[in-house]
């Protein structure tokens, strides 16, 4: 199956190390980011594991979960945590998901159909089990990127992209490229010039189509 925005993902029940439950039971009323990676024990992985256990803090902060992935067993999960909080500095409290059988890598449109896992398998086998996916309380699909074995992924900007889709859910607006909190929002162009006014008062029309405000108080 594909998956695409704003589509509802697939209710799996996933064995994780810390557990097993459905994705929707997971979730539940929260912000969920699910990242998936082709290998245990792999270098940039460890980093990237690292980088979210560091970020639990801010997490938090946006009431949002996050889960890993990874097309191994518990058991190597288990042993592999070990290193990655060795490389964070700090615990990795998250689950991640033993995607051995391929199920949930593709469900969410990262492998074909077709693919398996061969004897004496490298990374290269699953490679493309390199996401984030941001899903939203509605169990529906609001983001997704992808990225090479070679480019580590730049959780900053996973914070950032979640707390754009935040902001829009809970004003209905938009935000402009390389937009940060608390920076000038962009009123969408369903909205007439009088409700624009009514919600946020003065605003800024750069142009026809292009109007920018604060965000109400």
């Amino acid at each position: 199956m594909s998956l695409r925005i704003n589509d509802t993902v697939p209710d799996l029940k996933v064995e994780t190390d810390l557990g097993t439950f459905t994705l929707h039971e997971f979730i539940g009323d929260n912000w969920t980011i699910l990242f998936s990676h082709p290998k245990d024990f792999t270098p940039i992985c460890t980093t990237e594991f690292g980088a979210v256990a560091q970020l639990a803090d801010e997490w938090a902060k946006r009431d949002t979960k996050v889960i890993g992935v990874s097309v191994d067993g518990v058991e190597d999960h288990k042993k592999w945590k070990g290193d990655i909080e060795k490389v964070a500095g700090t615990a990795a409290g998250f689950p991640i998901i033993a995607d051995d059988g391929l199920e949930l890598s593709k469900a969410f449109d990262m492998l074909p159909a077709e693919a398996y896992l061969p004897d004496g398998r490298t990374p290269n086998d699953s490679a493309t089990v390199r996401s984030v996916f941001i899903i939203g309380p509605d169990k529906k699909l609001k983001l997704s990127m992808t990225y090479p074995m070679n480019v580590g992924r730049n959780f900053a900007e996973v914070l950032r992209a979640l707390d754009g889709l935040q902001t829009a859910a809970k004003y209905t607006v938009a935000t402009p490229a390389n937009w940060q909190v608390g920076q000038d929002v962009v009123i969408p162009a369903t909205v007439s010039a009088e409700d624009a006014k009514e919600k946020f008062g003065e605003f800024t029309t750069v142009l026809p189509y292009l109007r920018t405000a604060k965000l109400p108080s």
